[in-house]
């Protein structure tokens, strides 16, 4: 595309600078465009989207973001306006030749994978007035022929430009639109109607157009390949990444993803692997397994509990690694292992004592009140990283209290249970220390990593908004041509008047002067020339009363200045001499022009009777 130097130059100084993007107001705009639309633009590139924005104001001559703000709410018509200026639709049918001769290629081979196994899904996200769908459509359509293209494939075309998916439904374009299909797709797959191309009917059935948010909606799933060119480059850094996974999540395993030349990508190889860098075509990361951890059941004894099972729970109870202490509905100590006998110095004596006189009771931990939560709420608490000072050291203990009950949920007393996590513990400090010493060593090469990063993401975003510029370019040369052609057909216009007035003109009798309100001659018809001897060419611009012609324009402008102060036709008649000398009295009629302020008058030289 062409670029006109003082419109590059212009659009740069226009261009939204730190005050646009961090105004309030910009913020105040975007949430009535929220609230009004509902389209939410928090994930958009604020430089880009302020300087659209700024753009658009320009045009309507508005200057703060308040005052367009009552411009969008008095003018309605100027929302959609702003849309299309906002959501960029620069599009074309085969747009770059060398990138879709490769994803024809791609096609050929995922049409062979998927033989037999369904039809073909294809996803252009993004799609704006439909061309990219289309030329999906006729390349596959080229591959497989219409009949087995209308069986098997499937192309969802979406965007969030209502207006742009109602024009895009039609199928219809101008001349303009398809300068880019080759000539024998052209004549295969495009009706001419009146001045306009028509798309297949055949292949358009295949397309489903469809509005979709990619920040907000669902992902379409099962999709083989992606097409989503040059949309991802106006979000930030953030929304990228959700995009992503989103249409990670929607494509099927090796399913092909297809961007624009300004998004490469790199920084998100855990999701899409590239096939080709250079014409940025990739291919769906598979994801890691989950892994699965299998449970075993271990079986319940049965039948009636005997003395000897009774002796086996004891056991059991009595050799438990963790120290339990089992209370009675009243709070005394019914039952201890051997763990918590060594771990507090119990002894048979305290069987029978309430545990509130116990130094177990306050120290380490306060459990009394814990006591009376449980059996008040009747479920279990734990009490983390208690902490036990000996004179051998400090532990550390994990403390559980279970209430315990019978079937009807009668209340049969309180089991505590100690764990010492004091290993646990230590292993801890030392595994925080371990990774402090770790975190420290590794500062550095992440410090580095980070720095090479952030200058990738700074020279990728620098490219996206170079890219961006080029689209807006783009459009707005577009918009100038259109307005270009306007201007021609109006001169052609005004030529063809023109030559319409000066047939006129030389069709009268009388000599015939039109001047402008500064009395410079405008038109001069040929009776004139014949009379003076001058002209057009050599009196046009010219000062009417100072034309050496034998016309005593002293006398004739005091007729002028009265004719036009009094907006009324003036008529003198005067003494001349015409180009070859001969004396002749000529009548001059002065006629202001009609309209506010004055345009003009017209001066008529016809020879009276002698």
């Amino acid at each position: 595309m062409g670029e006109d130097e003082d419109f590059v130059e212009n659009d740069r100084s226009n261009g939204a600078d730190a005050s646009d993007v961090d105004a309030p107001g910009l913020e105040v705009l975007l949430d009535y465009l929220n609230r009004s639309r509902g389209f939410d633009f928090t994930g958009y590139k604020r430089a880009g989207l302020a300087r659209r924005i700024r753009r658009r104001m320009q045009l309507v001559s508005v200057k703060s973001y308040a005052d367009y703000v009552d411009h969008l709410k008095s003018r309605p018509d100027e929302l959609p306006r702003l849309f299309n200026m906002i959501l960029i639709n620069v599009t074309g049918f085969f747009r770059d030749a060398a990138a879709w001769e490769a994803i024809r290629q791609v096609l050929v081979r995922k049409l062979g994978e998927l033989e037999g196994r369904g039809p073909l899904r294809i996803w252009c996200a993004g799609c704006a007035s439909g061309e990219e769908a289309f030329t999906l459509a006729m390349i596959v359509a080229e591959l497989v022929g219409v009949e087995r293209y209308a069986e098997s494939v499937k192309i969802y075309a979406t965007d969030v430009d209502e207006e742009a998916l109602a024009f895009a439904r039609l199928a219809t374009y101008p001349p303009r639109a398809v300068e880019g299909v080759p000539p024998e797709l052209l004549e295969k797959y495009f009706a001419q109607v009146g001045g306009s191309f028509v798309f297949s009917k055949e292949l358009r059935r295949g397309v489903i157009f469809a509005r979709h948010d990619l920040m907000q909606d669902a992902p379409i799933s099962r999709i083989d390949m992606i097409t989503c060119r040059n949309t991802l480059m106006y979000f930030n850094a953030e929304t990228q990444t959700r995009i992503l996974n989103r249409l990670h999540f929607g494509l099927n395993d090796d399913g092909v993803f297809f961007v624009g030349k300004a998004e490469m990508l790199l920084t998100h190889a855990n999701l899409f692997t590239p096939t080709d860098l250079k014409l940025r075509i990739f291919i769906r990361a598979k994801g890691r397994a989950r892994e699965r951890t299998v449970f075993s059941d271990v079986a319940g004894l049965d039948g009636a509990v005997t003395e000897d099972r009774s002796r086996l729970y004891r056991a059991a109870f009595e050799r438990g690694p963790t120290a339990q202490i089992v209370l009675d509905a009243e709070g005394r100590v019914a039952l201890f292992n051997h763990r918590a006998a060594q771990l507090f110095s119990l002894v048979s004596g305290d069987i029978s004592r309430s545990f509130h006189d116990l130094e177990l009771s306050y120290r380490p931990a306060e459990l009394r009140s814990f006591l009376d939560r449980v059996r008040k709420e009747r479920r279990p608490l734990h009490i983390r990283d208690v902490e036990r000072a000996l004179p051998s050291g400090t532990t550390y203990l994990d403390i559980e209290i279970v209430p315990l009950m019978n079937e009807t949920g009668t209340m049969l007393g309180t089991q505590i249970n100690f764990a010492d996590i004091t290993d646990a513990h230590l292993l801890q400090a030392d595994l925080r220390k371990t990774n402090v010493e770790l975190e420290t060593a590794h500062e550095e090469l992440q410090s580095a990593s980070e720095e090479l990063e952030t200058t990738n993401e700074e020279l990728q975003s620098t490219n996206e908004e170079l890219e961006t510029m080029n689209e807006e370019l783009q459009s707005t040369n577009e918009e100038l041509q259109v307005m270009n052609k306007e201007l021609g057909q109006r001169s052609e216009d005004v030529a063809d008047l023109s030559g319409f007035y000066s047939a006129i003109l030389a069709t009268l009798r009388p000599g015939i002067a039109v001047l402008d309100r500064a009395l410079m001659v405008n038109a001069w018809n040929p009776q004139m020339e014949d009379l003076w001897g001058l002209r057009f060419d050599e009196v046009k611009g010219k000062h009417f009363l100072t034309l050496d012609i034998g016309l005593p324009t002293d006398q004739l402008a005091g007729a002028i200045r009265t004719s036009v102060a009094a907006g009324e036709r003036g008529e003198v008649t005067l003494d001349c001499a015409n180009h070859r000398g001969r004396p002749v009295r000529c009548r001059v009629t002065v006629t202001p022009l009609k309209g506010e302020p004055s345009r003009g008058l017209t001066v008529v030289v016809e020879e009276a009777a002698s």
